[in-house]
């Protein structure tokens, strides 16, 4: 197809959708007119002015909107076999590409001009959507008698035949030309990509692998899929240091906890701290070393002189029976003074059970209130007991915040948030 057919078509396409402006009303102008001196031309529901052009170039154009449309087609008149009237001569159009995106469905109601090239270019949408939209106004100029120019109308589709061959041929060539870019990019960051996979293979510390894939991301445009394949290294690189953070933690708890060495744990600890600094929320790194402060107090006290004459295994059973009959304060206090004696491990251990079965009772209180709220139709009350059904939540990351029911009650009362905020 020669360059000059492919204009005469975008000019008659640009010419058809010029029409769109006219809906719902029954003068429209004329396909087959020429227009007699300078008249704005009619995009979608915009007026867009020409200006003065040189011989052969492209019309520039500028939105024009509001009543000025409404009067500019009130001079328009169309002339038909059903319905003759006085011709009056219309405008041809021969226009740039960005006029052509500005005839893509509106994202605005009101005007085609506010749409941006991001809202308008998914193809899928944008080519079905305008075709309808050709079709609707067709059937609009045929329901009010002007048939001659709704088959003008139509007619223009099969024009466009040889225009949609040389799309796709043009768009396989473009879909090279990014494959080659992409060819070009990867050899360009081969080296750093290998870097990285390499890294998680030996399973490196996330703070290298983070730190070479932020060089990377830092590289390339964002959502490039190079990039999201170095975030998804990442991602893997943290998964897996904190597996190994968390197993080296849990032993330098056990001498805490187990072999109530407090001064080694510590030091420990803060060699942990500078190692896996990316993790010490995570694991809750502060809350331990208090935790190692409150386990020596009770260790130099009286309490530990206590289990000299007392059985800590017969509390160690006691803790259990308050426990079950639900008097959790009573079992906490049991709990922490056993951590002072040789039964210490046992104690943790049974701590444990008693934090997940305070905090399952918690949970429970909560469903309850819950359940309530559903059934409320008066707003402010709803409100109040939704609050309330957070309260239980509270108390048991507060009390006991080394529950392993931790993660369930923070997506409880997550879920309960987003509740209020209705």
């Amino acid at each position: 197809m020669s360059k000059k057919t492919v204009i005469i078509q975008m000019a008659t396409l640009a010419t058809t959708l010029s029409l769109t402006a006219c809906l719902n009303r029954n003068q429209c102008p004329s396909p087959e007119a020429t227009p007699v001196e300078k008249t704005p031309i009619i995009l979608g529901q915009d007026t867009v002015q020409a200006s003065e052009t040189q011989p052969g170039t492209h019309t520039e154009m500028q939105v024009v909107t509001g009543d000025s449309a409404a009067q500019i087609l009130d001079q328009f008149k169309i002339s038909t076999p059903d319905q003759p009237q006085d011709i009056t001569p219309t405008v041809v159009v021969q226009t740039r590409v960005d006029t052509v995106l500005m005839m893509l469905p509106p994202c605005d109601k009101t005007h085609f001009s506010h749409c941006t090239l991001e809202t308008t270019m998914d193809p899928y949408k944008a080519f079905p959507a305008l075709a309808n939209y050709v079709f609707n106004y067709a059937d609009t100029l045929s329901k009010a008698g002007q048939t001659d120019s709704a088959s003008v109308i139509l007619n223009s589709f099969s024009s466009m035949a040889p225009m949609w061959q040389e799309w796709q041929a043009y768009s396989d060539t473009l879909r090279n030309d990014f494959g080659k870019r992409r060819e070009e990019k990867a050899k360009e960051f081969e080296s750093m990509a290998f870097q990285i996979q390499n890294m998680n293979r030996v399973q490196a510390s996330y703070s290298m692998v983070a730190e070479t894939a932020d060089s990377l991301i830092a590289q390339l445009a964002p959502g490039d899929s190079l990039a999201n394949w170095a975030k998804d290294q990442k991602k893997i690189a943290y998964t897996n240091t904190l597996k190994k953070a968390s197993k080296e933690f849990n032993e330098i708890k056990a001498i805490a906890d187990e072999k109530a060495q407090f001064a080694e744990a510590r030091k420990q600890t803060e060699t942990f701290r500078i190692r896996y600094r990316d993790f010490e929320d995570t694991l809750r790194v502060k809350e331990f070393l208090a935790h190692v402060d409150e386990l020596e107090k009770a260790t130099d006290s009286e309490t530990a002189k206590m289990w000299e004459k007392n059985d800590p295994q017969a509390a160690l059973l006691k803790a259990d029976t308050l426990i079950a009959n639900e008097k959790f304060d009573k079992a906490k206090d049991l709990l922490n003074k056993l951590k002072s004696s040789k039964l210490r491990k046992e104690a943790n251990e049974k701590y444990i059970v008693l934090a997940d079965a305070y905090c399952n009772k918690q949970r429970k209180t909560t469903s309850q209130i819950f359940a309530k709220s559903l059934k409320q139709t008066d707003e402010t009350k709803k409100k109040k007991l939704l609050n309330d059904a957070i309260a239980p939540l509270d108390k048991c990351l507060t009390e006991y915040p080394e529950t392993s029911q931790r993660e369930k009650v923070e997506s409880n009362k997550k879920f309960i948030e987003k509740e209020l905020a209705k």
